[in-house]
C-alpha cells in the first residue's frame, strides 16, 4: 500500500467513525430541532470553524468560473438533499435502519464511479463491495422498525444515492482547491439554500431551547466534529483514492454505531456483529491490497 492509499485510509476511516456517533446524537436532538433547522445550524457552526482554519492557515483563494456549476452541485446534491434526507430518515425510522440502508452508497459509488469518471468495474471492486454489504447486514440486521417507516426509508435511500454522488463529484474539482475550502464552498452553497425554508419557518427557531446542555453539545458535535472536521477528513481521503475503494471506508459508521450503543445504551453486541466486522474489514483490505 503506498502513502497516498494509507493517508487516504486513515482520513475516510475517521470521517466515517464520527459519522457512526452522529446517528445517536442526530437521533438525540431530532425531536427537539427538526431535521432542516438543525442541518442549517449545524453548517452555520461549521462554516465559522472552516472560515476561521482557512484564514489561519492563509489559504489562497481562486474560484474558477468553470467551476461554479459543479460547486452549486455538490451543494445541492450532497450537503443539502443527502444530509436532511438523512436526518429526516434517521427521525422517521430508526438507527439500524439507517446502517442498513446507507450501507448503499458504496455500491451507488461504484455506479456513478464507473459512468461519471470512467472508472473499471473489475472483480476486486464487486467482491469487496459484496462483502462489505453482507458484513453491514450482519451487524445490524434487516429488521425494520420505527413510525412512518416507508417514508423513512424512502429518504435514507435518497440519502445513500445523493452522498455516493457528491462524493464522485468532489474528484472532478479542479485541483485548485484543498480539502476546506471544497467543503467551505459546499457548506456555503446548502446554508444558502435552506436560509429562505428557515427565514418562511422563523418560528420553529424561536422554540428551540439552545440553552439545554443536550441541544447545545449536540449542536457542537454535529456542526464541529461531524461538519468541519469529518467533511474535511472525507474530502480529503478521496482526492487519495478511486470512488469504489473510497466507498467501502463509509461502512465505518454502523459498526461504530453499533459499538457506541453497545457502550452507552446498553445495546448486546451479536455474534453477527463480529462476523460483519470481519468480513468489512476484509472487504476493505482486499480493495486495497489488490485494487489495479
Amino acid at each position: 500500500m503506498n502513502n497516498n492509499k494509507l493517508l487516504g485510509a486513515v482520513f475516510l476511516s475517521l470521517a466515517a467513525s464520527i459519522w457512526g456517533g452522529m446517528f445517536v446524537v442526530v437521533k438525540l436532538v431530532v425531536s427537539t430541532v427538526p431535521p432542516v433547522e438543525l442541518v442549517w445550524l449545524r453548517y452555520i457552526i461549521a462554516i465559522i470553524v472552516l472560515l476561521i482554519i482557512s484564514r489561519i492557515q492563509r489559504d489562497q483563494w481562486k474560484v474558477n468560473k468553470r467551476d461554479l456549476i459543479l460547486i452549486f452541485i455538490i451543494g445541492l446534491v450532497g450537503n443539502a438533499i443527502s444530509i436532511v434526507a438523512q436526518e429526516t430518515g434517521t427521525w422517521l425510522s430508526s438507527a439500524q435502519t439507517g446502517a442498513v440502508i446507507t450501507s448503499a452508497t458504496p455500491t451507488f459509488m461504484l455506479f456513478f464511479g464507473f459512468i461519471i469518471l470512467k472508472e473499471r468495474l473489475d472483480s476486486v471492486k464487486v467482491t469487496s463491495i459484496i462483502m462489505a454489504t453482507i458484513g453491514v447486514i450482519m451487524i445490524v440486521g434487516v429488521n425494520l422498525t420505527g413510525t412512518h417507516i416507508l417514508l423513512g426509508t424512502f429518504s435514507l435511500i435518497i440519502a445513500a444515492i445523493t452522498w455516493a454522488l457528491m462524493s464522485v463529484l468532489i474528484k472532478l474539482l479542479s485541483s485548485n482547491y484543498n480539502s476546506i475550502q471544497v467543503t467551505i464552498l459546499s457548506t456555503g452553497v446548502a446554508i444558502a439554500l435552506l436560509t429562505p425554508y428557515i427565514i418562511s419557518h422563523h418560528q420553529v427557531m424561536a422554540t428551540i431551547p439552545f440553552g439545554s446542555p443536550r441541544v447545545f453539545l449536540s449542536l457542537l458535535y454535529l456542526g464541529v466534529i461531524s461538519t468541519a472536521l469529518a467533511f474535511v477528513m472525507w474530502n480529503k481521503g478521496l482526492r487519495l483514492m478511486n470512488a469504489a475503494s473510497s466507498g467501502l471506508f463509509f461502512l465505518f459508521q454502523p459498526i461504530v454505531g453499533t459499538l457506541l450503543g453497545y457502550i452507552f445504551l446498553k445495546e448486546p453486541l451479536s455474534v453477527g456483529f463480529l462476523i460483519g466486522f470481519i468480513l468489512i474489514i476484509a472487504s476493505v483490505w482486499v480493495s486495497i491490497r489488490f485494487a489495479k
